[in-house]
């Protein structure tokens, strides 16, 4: 499967320590966090009900946490690491260019 390369944001639009949801047209919704100086890029909706982790989810280090029912995962792989998230949070690699955060993702 081929990929292709989306720009989510300006890197400008993300201020250090902190997270957002990000509509990325051909993507739909991810949540885009700004910590240590890095960007990262995850799905946007929580694995057990769906709830939008980019508005509602509470970013602690490289944790980011599902406010209706407190589940956790890593934002830099993924993982799960606090119940009731029943699997891992899709990431994507992120590229930084001409000041912008782009991901790549499966094209169509």
């Amino acid at each position: 499967m081929s990929t292709k390369s989306f720009k989510v944001c300006d890197a400008a639009d993300i201020q250090a320590g902190t997270h957002s949801q990000v509509r990325v047209p051909g993507l739909g919704a991810v949540a885009v966090y700004h910590v240590e100086g890095e960007f990262f890029v995850t799905a946007d909706s929580c694995t057990h009900m769906q709830a939008s982790l980019g508005e509602e989810g509470s970013l602690e280090g490289h944790v980011i946490q599902c406010t209706w029912h407190n589940g956790k995962f890593d934002i830099r792989t993924g993982a799960v690491v606090g119940p009731p998230c029943p699997a891992p949070l899709r990431t994507y690699p992120v590229t930084l260019k001409d000041g912008a955060v782009y991901v790549e993702a499966a094209a169509g």
